[in-house]
C-alpha cells in the first residue's frame, strides 16, 4: 500500500507514534488509509455544511474496512467577492486548491483520496488535484441549494444582482428587494440553477469521477447523507481494483462530459476549467472542440437563469443520469465503454437511468435548442477565441451591430449601467479584466444582472476579456482573448467603434481595418499591473490566456 511509506517497519515506529497521538489504534493504521479533503468553512452557503458530508464519507470508508483521515483546503464565494477586489482572488484560487490537495497527499501518502468540494474553483481545483496525483479517486460533492420562493414565484441569487438593476429602474420597490433578499437563497448548498458550481458537478458525474446523483441531489436531502457513505465505500473498491482517476477520465470520457455540457447548458467557465482539468489527465482539449461538440449536441434542458427549470426539478426529472442516456441517440453519441468511480462503465450505469419528466429533459428529437449551451466566437476582435452561453442569449441580440462603450473596470461599467447611460443598441465593452490584467480574470455578475434589471437584456451586448458568473444570462461575450493586457484587439478598440456580434456563425469583428488595427497597435502601451504585490501578482506573471484555461505554467 503507498501508506506503508508511512507506517510500516522498524523505521517508521515514529510515524506511527505521531498517529497514535492523535488517537489512531494499530488496527486503523494497519487499515488502508484514505484521506478526504474537504472545504468546510462558515463563509460559502455551499460549504457551511459539509461537515455532514465529511462525516457520512468518514463513515463510508470505515465501513468498507478503511481508516478515513479528513484535512481541509480554501475556498472563495463568488457571490459574496463579486464586485470588489475579493473577485480578482476567485478564479487564482483554484490553482492554490490543487497544490494544497497535491502537497497534503505527497507528505502523506495516501492509499486513496475523496474530495469533498461544492463551489465554483473548488471543483475543478480539486479535480485537478485528484488527475495530477493520480491514485484511486472519488468525488462527492455536498449539493445544491433549493430554490426560493418569492411571491409566487421561483427565485436564487440572481433573481437579487438583478432586484438591484430593477430598483433603480424603478421596477421594483427597496421594501421589495429587501424582501427578495430574505427568500432567495433558503438555505445551505451551492447557489440554485445551472450556474458554475452545478456545472461543474454535473460535468464531474458526466465524466464518471463522481457518483451518479453527484451532481443534483439536494444539500439538505438525505438521500446526499447516503450518497456520501456510498462515496466512501466506493473509494475502496477503486482501491481494491487499483482504478485510478486516469482510467477513468480518458479523452472519450472528457468528450461525454463536454455532451452534457451542451445539452445542460451550463456556464462559460466550464471553458476555462475542462481543459485545464483535462491538461492534468495529459489530455488535449482545443477549444474549438467546444464548437464542434455544440454543432452536434442539442440543448435538452432549459435550466436557469436562461430558462424557468431549477437543479431540483432536474434531480426530479432524472438528473444528469437521464440527460446522458438521451444523449445516446445523438449525432455525436456518448462513449458508453468508458470506466467509472462506480467500478462500472458508463454503459452499465445508464442502463438504470430513466427521464421522469420530458418537459424538464426533453428528447433529442424535440430540443429546447438545435445545437448546444456554449458557442466560441470568432473574429478580428478574438482572434484566439471568445465564449458566450448561446442559448441564455434573446433572439433579438443573436445578431447584433453596436458602437461600443469602453471601460477599463467593472466599476466603471456598472455605474454608467445604473447610471442610466447605456442605451439600447449599445455594446459595452469591458476590458483589462483578463487573467493577467484583472489580474484573476474576475466575474462579470454585477454588471450583467445589472444590464437585465435595467431592461436592456434584449438590446445590449457586453463583451469582456474578463469571464462571466454561470448565473449570467444575455447577450454577454467573455474570454476574449488575447486579452487587453498582452495586447490583444480588445485593447485597441475606441469609444464609438461599431462592434458587429453573430453568435449564429460564431463571428465578433470590430468595423475597423486591419491597417488601423495595427497602427493602433504600434501606439498601444501596457498598462501598469492593478496589484504589484503577494500572491496575484506572482500569478499575474505565470498564467495563460484564457482560451487555453488560464492555467499556471
Amino acid at each position: 500500500m503507498r501508506s506503508d511509506l508511512m507506517k510500516k517497519g522498524l523505521e517508521r515506529a515514529p510515524h506511527r507514534s505521531l498517529f497514535k497521538a492523535m488517537g489512531y489504534t494499530d488496527e486503523e493504521i494497519n487499515r488502508p488509509i484514505i484521506g478526504i479533503v474537504h472545504a468546510h468553512n462558515e463563509i460559502i452557503p455551499g460549504h457551511v455544511h459539509l461537515d455532514r458530508i465529511l462525516d457520512a464519507v468518514k463513515t463510508g470508508v470505515s465501513m468498507a474496512g478503511g481508516t478515513p483521515v479528513a484535512f481541509c483546503t480554501i475556498g472563495v464565494c463568488d457571490g459574496i467577492a463579486m464586485n470588489h477586489t475579493g473577485m480578482k482572488y476567485s478564479l487564482a484560487s483554484r490553482e492554490i486548491i490543487a497544490d494544497s490537495v497535491e502537497i497534503m497527499a505527497m507528505a502523506h501518502p495516501f492509499d486513496a483520496l475523496i474530495a469533498i468540494p461544492n463551489c465554483d474553483k473548488i471543483v475543478p481545483g480539486m479535480l485537478m488535484a485528484l488527475l495530477r496525483l493520480n491514485i484511486p479517486s472519488v468525488v462527492v460533492s455536498g449539493g445544491p441549494m433549493l430554490t426560493g420562493r418569492f411571491k409566487g414565484t421561483d427565485v436564487n441569487l440572481v433573481s437579487v444582482f438583478e432586484g438591484v438593476g430593477q430598483v433603480r429602474a424603478d421596477t421594483l420597490s427597496i421594501e421589495d428587494l429587501a424582501e427578495l433578499e430574505d427568500a432567495a437563497c433558503p438555505g445551505c448548498g451551492y447557489c440554485a440553477g445551472m450556474f458554475t458550481a452545478n456545472s461543474m458537478n454535473c460535468l464531474t458525474e458526466a465524466l464518471g469521477l463522481g457518483l451518479p446523483g453527484n451532481g443534483t441531489i439536494p444539500a439538505v436531502s438525505a438521500a446526499r447523507i447516503r450518497l456520501a457513505k456510498y462515496a466512501g465505500m466506493a473509494v475502496m473498491n477503486l482501491l481494491e481494483k487499483d482504478i485510478r482517476p486516469r482510467d477513468i477520465a480518458t479523452r472519450e470520457a472528457f468528450e461525454n462530459a463536454m455532451a452534457v455540457d451542451m445539452a445542460l447548458g451550463c456556464s462559460t467557465n466550464t471553458v476555462l476549467h475542462i481543459p485545464a482539468i483535462a491538461s492534468e489527465a495529459e489530455v488535449d482539449l482545443p477549444l474549438e472542440l467546444f464548437n464542434a461538440v455544440s454543432q452536434q449536441v442539442p440543448h435538452l434542458c432549459s435550466l436557469a437563469p436562461g430558462g424557468p427549470h431549477s437543479l431540483q426539478q432536474l434531480d426530479e426529472a432524472g438528473g444528469v443520469q437521464a440527460v446522458m442516456s438521451q444523449l445516446l441517440d445523438t449525432e455525436r453519441g456518448l462513449n458508453k465503454d468508458v470506466m467509472t468511480v462506480t467500478g462500472k462503465t458508463m454503459g452499465e450505469n445508464l442502463s438504470k437511468a430513466r427521464v421522469r419528466d420530458t418537459d424538464i429533459i426533453r428528447s433529442t428529437s424535440d430540443p429546447y435548442h438545435e445545437q448546444g449551451g456554449i458557442a466560441i466566437l470568432y473574429g478580428n476582435l478574438a482572434p484566439e477565441g471568445a465564449a458566450v452561453k448561446q442559448t441564455a442569449v434573446a433572439d433579438e441580440v443573436l445578431k447584433h451591430s453596436g458602437p461600443a462603450r469602453i471601460f477599463d473596470s467593472e466599476e466603471e461599467a456598472q455605474e454608467a449601467i445604473l447610471g442610466g447611460r447605456i442605451k439600447a443598441g449599445d455594446v459595452v465593452v469591458l476590458r483589462y479584466c483578463g487573467p493577467r490584467g484583472g489580474p484573476g480574470m474576475p466575474e462579470m455578475l454585477s454588471p450583467t444582472s445589472a444590464i437585465i434589471g435595467m431592461g436592456l437584456g434584449k438590446s445590449v451586448v457586453l463583451i469582456t476579456d474578463g469571464r462571466f458568473s454561470g448565473g449570467t444570462q444575455g447577450a454577454c461575450i467573455g474570454h476574449v482573448s488575447p486579452e487587453a493586457a498582452d495586447g490583444g484587439p480588445i485593447g485597441l478598440v475606441r469609444e464609438g467603434d461599431t462592434i458587429l456580434v453573430d453568435i449564429i456563425e460564431k463571428k465578433l469583428m470590430v468595423d475597423v481595418s486591419e491597417d488601423e488595427l495595427a497602427a493602433r497597435k504600434k501606439e498601444w502601451q501596457p498598462r501598469p499591473p492593478n496589484i504589484t504585490t503577494g500572491y496575484l501578482a506572482r500569478y499575474a506573471k505565470r498564467v495563460s490566456s484564457g482560451s487555453t484555461g488560464a492555467v499556471v505554467k
